[in-house]
């Protein structure tokens, strides 16, 4: 198809909601290949991401695309084709800017291209009324060729057909334009030599009365025809835009089959990881399987513990009973122990204080005795 890849990376894929234009919704599962892709026939530069074998990106670079970076990892473009806005989730900055870095180059190669391709429009281009004015041209002609047929058959001389005869602003009053042929019958001779002038003026008004009227009727017909050629060419241009539509149509068609074409080689690749993926899977499947007969065998053993699981709730019944008796009784300790403590703590209180009042004593006693010794020694 002439077209291939230039560049490609890792993504995951996002477009617009339609309807709050706010919001992203994933287009892909997971991160997928995005690719540049080079169209050398026609000359331009498409985005072509596939998911299995549904395109989920087809955007064709224009001059006028931006590239956006949002984020550190995430960048967006608007694509007014499609009529969407598409994003990109990329795993490092890195990645980012490289995609970034390319879409602007791209975007300068798709500017230069069309304004190449516009100088040589330009360079080969008609005036765009030329093919209704060949219509109306084609039209007043056989038109004219019919006027000539009918002069031919009535032996009356028509005028020629000139533009103001088209557009109905003939002067009506019969007068012939210079050059043109005037019709000369074979004129009898007359009966008296008193009346040749009357007699001739009479088949002069004859003859000009007779080329009005067909200039009356060749104007009419002219008009009806110009009329009919501009129905035409509304109609013509009706059918126009229906083909340039069905072209559009199939142009999209042919796009989606170039870039599923285009894409054979990342296809192919997305087939080998889908196959070791397949293999894999298959592999947990029977490790699956295993395990769940391991799990069978386990299930009749617990059914066995049940059973003994059973007796042992009765037991741990009755259990719990005694357990709520002797935490009553623990209880009822606890609060006796907590009194009994309280009631030591307040006898080492009372203790401490006869232990200072005792102090007390003993140390006056001792003053009393070193006194009396004192007095003793002095005596």
């Amino acid at each position: 198809m002439g077209e291939q890849p230039i560049f490609s990376t890792r993504a995951h894929v996002f477009q617009i909601d339609p309807s709050t234009k706010k919001n992203w919704l994933p287009t892909s599962k997971h991160a997928v290949t995005v690719s540049y892709f080079y169209d050398s026939t026609r000359n331009v530069y498409r985005i072509i991401s596939l998911e299995g074998s549904k395109a989920i990106i087809n955007s064709t670079i224009t001059p006028n695309m931006t590239f956006t970076k949002t984020s550190q990892k995430f960048g967006q473009w608007a694509d007014s084709r499609a009529n969407t806005v598409y994003g990109l989730g990329f795993p490092s900055e890195n990645h980012l800017l490289k995609f970034a870095e390319k879409f602007a180059e791209f975007k300068e190669a798709a500017r230069l291209a069309k304004e190449q391709s516009h100088d040589k429009m330009e360079l080969t281009s008609t005036p765009s009324q030329l093919p209704q004015a060949a219509a109306v041209r084609r039209t007043v002609v056989s038109v004219h060729q019919a006027g000539k047929k009918k002069e031919s058959a009535t032996g009356e001389l028509l005028s020629p057909v000139t533009p103001e005869s088209i557009n109905g602003t003939d002067d009506e009053d019969g007068g012939a334009t210079p050059g043109t042929p005037q019709h000369t019958e074979p004129r009898p001779d007359p009966p008296t030599p008193t009346l040749p002038f009357s007699h001739s003026s009479t088949s002069i008004n004859k003859h000009w009365e007779a080329e009005l009227a067909a200039l009356k009727g060749n104007n009419a017909k002219l008009t009806a025809a110009l009329l009919e050629s501009t129905a035409n060419v509304k109609q013509w241009k009706q059918q126009l835009a229906a083909y340039q539509e069905e072209a559009e149509r199939l142009h999209k068609r042919v796009t989606e089959l170039e870039c599923v074409s285009g894409q054979t080689a990342v296809i192919k690749a997305q087939k080998t990881d889908l196959n070791q993926t397949i293999e894999e899977l298959q592999a947990t499947l029977g490790a699956k399987e295993e395990e769940l007969e391991r799990l069978k065998a386990e299930m009749e053993v617990a059914n066995e513990f049940q059973q003994q699981k059973e007796s042992l709730t009765q037991k741990l019944q009755a259990t719990e009973e005694r357990n709520q008796n002797l935490e009553a009784r623990l209880s009822a300790l606890e609060q006796t122990v907590e009194n009994t403590q309280q009631e030591r703590e307040t006898f080492r209180s009372h203790l401490r204080s006869l232990l200072q009042l005792l102090d007390g004593k003993i140390f006056e006693l001792t003053e009393l005795r070193d006194t009396l010794a004192k007095l003793i020694e002095s005596s």
